[in-house]
């Protein structure tokens, strides 16, 4: 059973991690094998993320749970593989001993002269979620509810549907306030599985306007960019949101899944 799934009444903390860009990950499991005494419960580790190509997730996934002891979630895009494909890397997983996975559709492939890409999108998430589920894995499905759009709505019945079609538990888009919070939890109330919120730390105001602006399905507060801009300690600022964050998340939802970004992993004790 997914360690996620396996004590339904214990709130779960999860590290994502994006592996390294070349095939020599030894730096990367360095600095996350230092963290395995911090109070969290396993990894989520993505898939390409923003369409630039990373070491195989899976394969470091595999690394990672040798190296550490300690469980790690893999994301699935229906972007980079075919059917075939797809299913072939389900199995490679489950033989590997990984239990968990999440799938997504993956950010838009980027268009470029230079590195042409083919987006695949054989199938859809719905039926990545059927696929993994049919494969014995335990699959989580993605909510980005699109606060810039107003997008909750929507996103609510593709959560019934990925739900629906075999999903055990949702991981949201980062979260930076309650009123949010408090909508998402109102929205999923009626679908029974659990909901681990996303918790994206802040570095600065530089960080905290290219999240708002530049990346879809992120919205910070106008209080907290102002916060960001005057604060004497930006890092320290944002470590203490995010742990507040982390609080919210306990008495609203049944995990955390923690971003930090740009590898800046020395942020967690503040924040756990």
């Amino acid at each position: 059973m997914s360690f996620l799934l396996s004590s339904k009444k214990k709130f779960k903390i999860t590290l994502e991690v994006v592996p390294p860009a070349g095939y020599d990950g030894k730096e990367l499991l360095d600095k996350l094998t230092t963290l395995t005494d911090l109070s969290f419960d396993g990894f989520s580790v993505a898939s390409n993320p923003v369409a630039k190509p990373r070491m195989s997730a899976m394969v470091f996934s595999h690394l990672l749970q040798e190296r550490t002891g300690k469980p790690a979630i893999l994301h699935f895009t229906v972007r980079d593989h075919n059917r075939l494909g797809l299913a072939a890397e389900l199995w490679g997983a489950r033989a590997l001993g990984i239990d968990t996975i999440i799938a997504v559709t993956g950010d838009p492939s980027a268009q470029s002269k230079k590195d042409t890409t083919t987006t695949v999108n054989d199938l859809n998430v719905f039926e990545l979620i059927q696929m993994a589920t049919d494969a014995d894995l335990c699959t989580g499905a993605v909510l980005d509810y699109r606060p810039e759009v107003d997008g909750l709505e929507n996103e609510i019945r593709r959560i019934e549907r990925k739900t629906s079609s075999g999903a055990k538990f949702i991981v949201t888009q980062p979260v930076y306030d309650r009123e949010t919070a408090q909508k998402l939890h109102d929205g999923l109330n009626h679908i029974k599985i659990p909901v681990i919120m996303g918790i994206l730390p802040l570095l600065s105001h530089k960080h905290a306007s290219f999240l708002h602006n530049k990346v879809t399905g992120i919205a910070i507060p106008k209080d907290l960019q102002r916060e960001m801009a005057t604060a004497d300690n930006p890092v320290a600022a944002g470590i203490k949101q995010s742990g507040q964050m982390l609080e919210l998340a306990k008495k609203m939802f049944s995990g955390a899944c923690i971003m930090p970004p740009f590898d800046r992993f020395d942020i967690l004790p503040g924040i756990l």
